[in-house]
């Protein structure tokens, strides 16, 4: 196996890869926020997952609000909403023909990102597929986004793939 020095990464030859010995992508989270927008997502990891014969984890984050004195904590989205919202993407997925699990995890408002780093490392996912939006740079660079905070929390890789405005129509519709 050839090694490069430069920044200490080990550059596999190309017969390793071929004889199966590659990484494997047969475990793919995807987290959901809002379905329409995940369709990108969901189409670039049901072509990874097809290719490995994989399985897909559709993840909704419910957020919760900190509790307040003398009070629980504060969902703006019932528990019924978050479960219509994986119910939306699984049927995109089977779509696809996909195996397909789903979850909803709960966390306060500002830990996304450490939700889903963790529900992809207590699941075991091989890769974590996911949305970034577009949105001004400056609001990036001053508070980051969550495909960022995601990136440098996981322990898998994290693909962000934008979304196409026809394929979030489509699924609209």
């Amino acid at each position: 196996m050839p090694v490069t020095y430069e920044p200490d990464v080990a550059v596999p030859d190309a017969d390793a890869l071929a004889s199966g010995d590659g990484p494997s992508f047969g475990r793919i989270l995807v987290p959901i926020g809002v379905a329409g927008d995940a369709a990108a997502a969901l189409a670039v990891a049901a072509r990874v997952c097809r290719s490995a014969n994989g399985v897909l984890r559709l993840v909704h984050v419910r957020i919760y609000d900190p509790p307040l004195r003398s009070a629980g904590r504060f969902y703006p989205q019932t528990a019924d909403e978050a479960a219509a919202v994986l119910d939306e993407a699984l049927m995109m997925a089977w779509g696809y023909g996909l195996r397909v699990t789903t979850a909803v995890v709960a966390a306060p408002r500002g830990e996304i990102a450490a939700a889903i780093a963790g529900q992809a490392s207590a699941w075991p996912a091989d890769m974590i597929v996911m949305t970034r939006r577009p949105g001004p740079a400056i609001c990036r660079l001053l508070r980051g986004s969550i495909p960022d905070q995601v990136m440098r929390m996981a322990s898998c890789p994290v693909l962000a793939v934008h979304p196409r405005p026809q394929v979030a129509r489509k699924a609209i519709r």
